[in-house]
């Protein structure tokens, strides 16, 4: 009987099968849909007034806009449900309503051809509707050069293709700037043996980042700094800020530790 109920288990294991105590017996987590990867849900009164909660497609935002316009411009926190956002932010031109303001992206109410005013709430709050968008996610994804994690796409190669135009400007909440030298590439010795050590490349994460998204709340700029562990990355500090759940996740190893191993 014990062999029994111990062959079961297992295979409900390999079959992906969410069991009591199975994490015991090393249950991957279970990957969003490519779609899906990196949306957060906005829920800071919503539900609790009767109304949806918002569903935040990262991957519409990322495919138009820096992460620094939105993180530094616009004020949102890097961590989900952080910013506190209300309606009466958003109708006064902060945060979503920065943009949604029926001129750069659809406003919450609009008004028809025939004069008629139309509630576009549903277009965002639609957690647990049947609502069809826009824009289609698979339909921009064959447009895009492929990877194999995250949304299933390379947006590095994807900007430096020409592939995406990103606005990092926003007329009212950004601050014109000369553009800094951007800093050399960084080597970064990997803890493990043989595992191949790190390359990080500034001038990528610059053109999403700018300087501002990294330095100095995730990574101070001074001489001595606390170094940082892949279980800080995990537990999500220091890279693991962005990547798990907006950039390519930690799964794809050799996306950062490039360097070869001889």
């Amino acid at each position: 009987m014990k062999k029994l109920v111990t062959g079961v288990v297992l295979l409900l294991v390999a079959a992906g099968f969410s069991v009591a105590g199975a994490e015991t017996f090393g249950v991957k987590k279970k990957r969003p849909k490519l779609s899906e990867f990196g949306r957060v849900v906005i829920d800071n009164g919503s539900t609790a007034k009767g109304q949806a909660a918002v569903a935040f497609p990262h991957w519409l935002h990322r495919s138009k806009f820096t992460c620094r316009l939105c993180h530094v411009d616009l004020g949102f926190a890097m961590q989900a449900g952080a910013t506190g956002i209300t309606e009466a932010d958003n109708r006064a031109g902060l945060y979503c309503g920065a943009c949604h303001d029926g001129k750069l992206a659809f406003a919450a109410v609009t008004t028809g051809t025939d004069g008629v005013k139309q509630d576009q709430c549903e277009r965002c709050h639609s957690v647990g509707k049947n609502v069809k968008f826009k824009n289609d996610f698979n339909s921009f994804r064959r447009t895009m050069p492929r990877e194999r994690f995250g949304n299933g796409i390379d947006w590095l190669k994807a900007e430096e293709e020409g592939l995406l135009k990103l606005v990092d400007y926003r007329e009212g909440y950004s601050v014109h700037h000369a553009k800094i030298q951007d800093p050399e590439d960084i080597d970064l010795s990997a803890k493990e043996d043989k595992m191949p050590d790190i390359i990080f490349s500034h001038r990528k994460h610059a053109v999403w980042n700018g300087c501002e998204t990294c330095h100095p709340e995730i990574f101070p700029i001074r001489k001595g700094a606390k170094p940082y562990s892949m279980q800080d990355i995990f537990d999500g500090r220091f890279c693991g800020v962005c990547h798990d759940k907006v950039a390519f996740p930690n799964i794809d190893c050799q996306r950062c530790h490039s360097r070869p191993v001889f």
